[in-house]
């Protein structure tokens, strides 16, 4: 399929999904797409386009040429999931369980649009013996203006399975990675082509900044994140064929956890039984 072929098809499965019809200009080689209805925009940008359009009012999702060809089914999903469609459970008709690195990075390969990471520590939310989301965390870090004894983690990676909303999935991972190690925080960053103001708030979350866009180098074999000049450089020498696309960065956030809250976490049933 070629690439105007695939767009076509990705708006077309989008408003069939959401319901809604997008009206839509092409300029700049990029395609905006805005639904009165759905109270939404989404911005596709071609190939040799390296900005991303100014953020308005409006919630904008940002979304690149190279991911419609390459995970279409995977940007309709979370897509759809972000805007309320897609088959409900709730968090407490599931189960918590550690998991080893295979089922993880076989759900994220399957159903997470960014690079698998295996992390140190993983857990899944089961329902009726079905994965169904899946944290990935990293291991404690000691934090140089801190005390001695305090120890940070990231959450790394987080998502559902395709088709999906699992309502309080997050919250209850969270709660069941406090009781297991009692960290003094949680941080992760988020995609802010994705999330300009991360529903992530709503569970104690605090915004610590933002990371400067990110650089990539595209070509048919996918995507290579460029880590400065010399390296850009000593790419494009060994795929000609590619084109630089550039990122809204990312947001950083921080869960900072109480010993109280470490205690209450470790003694919630729902954070290991539910």
């Amino acid at each position: 399929m070629d690439v105007s072929a695939a767009i076509a098809a990705f708006i077309s499965e989008l408003e069939e999904g959401l319901g809604t019809v997008f009206l839509y200009r092409h300029f700049d080689r990029t395609i905006m797409l805005h639904s009165e209805t759905a109270n939404i925009a989404i911005a596709i940008y071609l190939a040799g386009n390296t900005g991303r359009i100014p953020l308005s009012n409006i919630r904008t999702f940002h979304i690149d040429q190279d991911q419609i060809i390459r995970d279409r089914s995977k940007l309709l999903s979370r897509l759809f999931s972000l805007l309320g469609k897609g088959q409900v459970v709730y968090a407490r008709q599931t189960v918590v369980a550690r998991i080893d690195k295979r089922i993880a990075s076989a759900f994220l390969e399957e159903h997470h649009l960014q690079v698998t990471i295996s992390g140190k520590y993983r857990y899944g939310l089961y329902h009726n013996g079905e994965l169904m989301s899946v944290a990935i965390f990293s291991g404690g870090r000691r934090m140089l203006k801190k005390h001695e004894g305090y120890r940070s983690f990231e959450l790394l990676r987080f998502c559902h399975k395709g088709g999906y909303r699992v309502v309080g999935g997050l919250s209850k991972l969270l709660k069941s990675f406090i009781a297991d190690f009692h960290p003094n925080d949680i941080m992760t960053y988020v995609d802010r082509d994705w999330a300009q103001d991360s529903n992530l708030r709503t569970l104690g979350f605090e915004e610590q900044g933002h990371t400067a866009p990110h650089t990539f180098w595209v070509t048919a074999a996918g995507r290579q994140a460029i880590r400065d000049a010399a390296h850009q450089r000593q790419v494009q020498e060994t795929f000609p064929s590619g084109y630089l696309l550039h990122n809204l960065g990312s947001t950083k956030l921080v869960l900072s956890i109480s010993e109280t809250q470490a205690m209450n976490s470790s003694r919630d049933p729902e954070a290991k039984t539910k």
